[in-house]
């Protein structure tokens, strides 16, 4: 299972992108859409005497609705900063206003926030609009990559996280060249050449693991592995049995240099910029890739589409939840009117169009609805429930595209292999889910 901080961020990145859509969609009268950003370590009465004093300037906009909508906006914003004492550790994001719909309505709107990271920007505007731009930053990483350079004259530890180069660790190492004479002397030479080439690939190895894996945890704290050798220094790191598993497991990619030390960590970084810049890319094919290969197996630890998935949830059977990011399925919770029974249905655009779908299928009975949430809402808040990680992915890669147009966009890796056609009796037909609460 994926590191479970790493699962939340994802999830919590996917729930930010969510927003900006729906935000950027939202459009005002006049400028009465604020957008205020408030960074770790600020006062909440200092931005609240700040709004005060907006309050006052917006009293005398000559237009009355223009007027009462900024007022009705920064007297929202105050209400809202009064249930918090103090500024979250990661800042605040308030949006805020009155946005038209499509259909010429007004609809009121308040959104607060603590960012999944620190958001260290001190930000007021009204508009008719609002902005995002600081969400964006917000999404662009901030991964850390590990940098191992090797070469005949030592090794270097670095990490590399956005701009920020970081050395960790480096030592230099004197290995003898290769003995040009014979006899048994040659023999000797080559064996303590041998011995010290392997205890340098120890030690290297031992860093790695003191480097790059978190005590806490267990889990590498890195997000990927590039492995830097010069072209005179044969010695695989990645081939040796002294690695740690859990660091090769986060090679990304194994690249010659001309050079050791930190002009070859400059090297490395350059020479796998293409690779750095698709980590999610890589990662991603690499998910699916395992997905489909339990699939090619047949081993049965594997589950596609939303009704047999959602069994497995159940069971706890599933290990990995994968996801397509843009799946447009609603979660409906029905109740029928006549019997009192809780259906619970998971329908498609087309379906919800179908009358037929809120009606019980044996008496005709309406079908009220009680909850209508998005199953990709759902399962980011209810995925822990059943015990395992959420990933979500796009359909920008082939085995992304294949997922999403061959499985539906929905499938899991199980924890044991389960035969699901033993389970179709815990459902009426493709539509319809029987929850067991």
């Amino acid at each position: 299972m994926a590191d479970a901080h790493e699962n939340d961020k994802n999830i919590e990145i996917w729930k930010i992108k969510k927003l900006i859509k729906a935000l950027e969609a939202a459009r005002g009268n006049g400028t009465s859409m604020i957008y205020l950003i408030i960074p770790p370590q600020d006062q909440i009465s200092r931005v609240t005497k700040v709004l005060g004093d907006e309050f006052g300037t917006a009293s005398n906009i000559k237009s009355r609705v223009s007027r009462q909508s900024v007022l009705g906006a920064i007297t929202s914003a105050q209400q809202r900063l009064k249930l918090y004492g103090k500024v979250p550790p990661n800042g605040l994001v308030l949006y805020t206003g009155t946005s038209i719909t499509e259909n010429g309505k007004e609809k009121k709107i308040t959104i607060d926030f603590e960012p999944f990271r620190p958001i260290n920007a001190s930000l007021y505007l009204c508009d008719n609009k609002f902005h995002t731009e600081a969400l964006n930053e917000l999404l662009e990483s901030d991964e850390k990559f590990g940098l191992i350079v090797m070469d005949g004259n030592g090794s270097l530890l670095g990490t590399l996280s956005g701009n920020t180069r970081e050395v960790l660790h480096k030592f230099s190492v004197d290995l003898p060249k290769k003995h040009g004479r014979g006899g048994q002397s040659a023999l000797h030479f080559a064996q303590c050449r041998m011995e010290k080439r392997h205890n340098y690939v120890r030690k290297t190895a031992e860093l790695a693991t003191q480097f790059f894996i978190n005590p806490s945890t267990s889990q590498p704290n890195v997000s990927g592995l590039i492995l830097a050798r010069s072209a005179d220094f044969k010695t695989e790191l990645s081939q040796s049995d002294m690695f740690d598993q859990r660091l090769q497991a986060k090679i990304l990619n194994v690249v010659e240099v001309s050079y050791g030390g930190e002009n070859g960590f400059n090297q490395a970084i350059e020479l796998s910029a293409e690779i750095l810049s698709n980590v999610k890319f890589i990662q991603e094919k690499r998910l699916i890739g395992k997905y489909f290969e339990e699939i090619s197996q047949d081993t049965g630890k594997y589950v596609f589409g939303v009704d047999d998935t959602l069994k497995a949830l159940e069971m706890g059977a599933v290990q990995i939840l994968i996801v397509w990011e843009d799946l447009d399925i609603t979660r409906y919770v029905l109740k029928n009117s006549s019997t009192g029974e809780v259906v619970i249905k998971h329908l498609n655009k087309e379906q919800e169009t179908n009358e037929k779908t809120f009606r019980d299928s044996a008496s005709s009975a309406e079908l009220e609805v009680g909850e209508k949430v998005p199953l990709l809402e759902w399962f980011a808040n209810e995925y822990k429930w059943f015990g395992c990680s959420l990933e979500f992915v796009t359909n920008k890669s082939q085995e992304g595209s294949q997922f999403c147009r061959g499985f539906g966009g929905i499938g899991g890796i199980l924890r044991y292999q389960l035969d699901m056609r033993e389970f179709d009796d815990l459902s009426d037909d493709g539509e319809v889910y029987e929850d067991s609460e």
